[in-house]
């Protein structure tokens, strides 16, 4: 007899009557299914299972192991940069036939750039060096022309309920290759977008799952990511209280009630702790080759390009970068060429760096926002007209894993105004970038109040002719 086991343990004092019937019930039941599972119980798959994290393989081989996602926020006018309209430019000023306004034709030239002679605006003359590299689909379109709604939509694939992002959906997929990083980070290079933190939450998944977002504004790496270093505790003390926490949070799950949200405030502790040295390494820039700071540029997107690549370099699976200012009402003419500067030579330069490094082919590359713009002046521009909303048509840009390069696939009608052949909805564009990492999307479930949810809804069908 061991006397310890027969003396008050804090565990003990949060058992209720309810917890002992149903622990004593349970428990009979239990032993009688380890024998009947005998060896199979401590399974290899079993002990996978002890990091949510841990790297996972997917349904099927997929090309592409790793995501960048360059979200161009505000809705990126099609008609000025990736879907030229000649009909539009030769109307420009009149009434447009079947649509309500006056036509307002494309300010910029589109040239035929590299051996593929895709049109690319002259906007992007750097990304148009990269044509060959690149798939330009020209009939996305989306269900709502609100930026809220639109781009929590782009994010999550739902417009209504609070769902797990894209980004999350990835993550619990394939897992991360880094335990001492976060699989999945939101970089901010600005403000907080339309519906915040929406866009990469983990929702229903397990908080582990949820997107880290960085606000790239902050230049000194050692406050990039708030409170990762504790100046006034030891690494070996901060263990400890870890390991106190998660012993107390285990009593509280298994003598209570298990919390979502406490689950995900305890795994940022953990990540946190974790991180303290790896992430500020990867977020340093300034250990980079002068060379290769220089190709990405000095702006704040150009950084923020740069650091994305050392955080896909370093195993992070889902890299989100918000490159946000493009709801163009006005003066369309001057500010969009100001807005696709930020992100020309830095996006040219990821093409370019990943392709050195080898890792090209293994990243799946996606550019673009919630939905286009109308090819009328929007009514509110003046003399120095933009264009309004438009959910009926726009362009996504893909490039890198399991995508084929130097191709245009879809088209909108001859004003650029809905697209009409070989339509991409939005569930379309989640299937097929969930195929290209391997997974079937109508397979990659969790269930939730008893019903299995996916990205994709019920709906999206894979476009197969844009894979490699």
């Amino acid at each position: 007899m061991n006397p310890d086991h027969h003396q008050p343990h804090l565990e003990d004092h949060f058992l209720t009557r309810r917890a002992f019937l149903n622990r004593f019930g349970m428990g009979f039941g239990a032993m009688s299914l380890a024998t009947m599972l005998g060896p199979s119980l401590f399974s290899a798959q079993a002990s996978n299972m002890v990091s949510p994290l841990a790297p996972r393989q997917p349904h099927f081989p997929g090309k592409a192991k790793r995501v960048i996602h360059i979200f161009a926020q505000g809705a990126p006018s099609h008609l000025d940069t990736w879907d030229p309209k000649p009909e539009l430019n030769r109307l420009d000023g009149r009434d447009l036939p079947g649509v309500n306004g006056i036509a307002m034709g494309s300010p910029f030239k589109f040239t035929p750039r590299g051996k593929s002679g895709i049109e690319v605006s002259e906007v992007f003359p750097m990304l148009g060096d990269r044509a060959d590299d690149l798939c330009v689909v020209r009939s996305c379109y989306t269900d709502i022309p609100a930026h809220e709604v639109a781009t929590v939509f782009m994010n999550t694939g739902s417009t209504r309920q609070a769902r797990p992002s894209l980004g999350s959906w990835v993550l619990y997929g394939l897992g991360t290759e880094n335990q001492n990083m976060p699989g999945f980070i939101a970089l901010r290079p600005g403000g907080t977008p339309p519906g915040g933190s929406s866009n990469w939450q983990s929702s229903f998944l397990p908080g582990v799952y949820q997107g880290m977002s960085v606000n790239t504004q902050i230049s000194a790496v050692n406050k990039l990511i708030e409170n990762i270093r504790n100046d006034y505790t030891p690494l070996k003390e901060q263990r400890r209280q870890l390991d106190l926490v998660h012993q107390l949070n285990e009593m509280h799950n298994h003598n209570l009630n298990k919390e979502s949200q406490l689950e995900a405030r305890i795994e940022a502790y953990e990540m946190a702790f974790k991180m303290q040295t790896e992430a500020t390494d990867a977020f340093d820039i300034t250990k980079e080759p002068a060379d290769v700071r220089k190709a990405y540029g000095t702006s704040r997107m150009g950084t923020t390009m740069l650091a994305a690549r050392r955080l896909l370099e370093r195993g992070v699976r889902f890299v989100q970068v918000w490159a946000g200012g493009w709801d163009h009402h006005q003066d369309i003419a001057t500010r969009l060429p100001q807005k696709a500067t930020e992100i020309d030579q830095p996006l040219a330069a990821l093409i370019a760096d990943l392709k050195q490094r080898g890792l090209f082919d293994s990243t799946l590359i996606i550019w673009g926002g919630e939905f286009g713009r109308k090819p009328t002046r929007d009514r509110n521009g003046g003399d120095d007209p933009g264009r309004d909303h438009n959910s009926k048509a726009f362009s996504t840009v893909l490039a890198g894993g399991g995508i084929k390069g130097g191709m245009v696939y879809g088209a909108t009608d001859e004003f650029g105004n809905a697209a009409i052949k070989d339509k991409v909805h939005v569930h379309d564009l989640h299937a097929t970038v969930l195929h290209a990492l391997g997974f079937d999307h109508e397979k990659l479930t969790y269930r939730y109040n008893g019903r299995d949810f996916r990205l994709t809804d019920v709906y999206g069908n894979v476009v197969k002719d844009l894979l490699a």
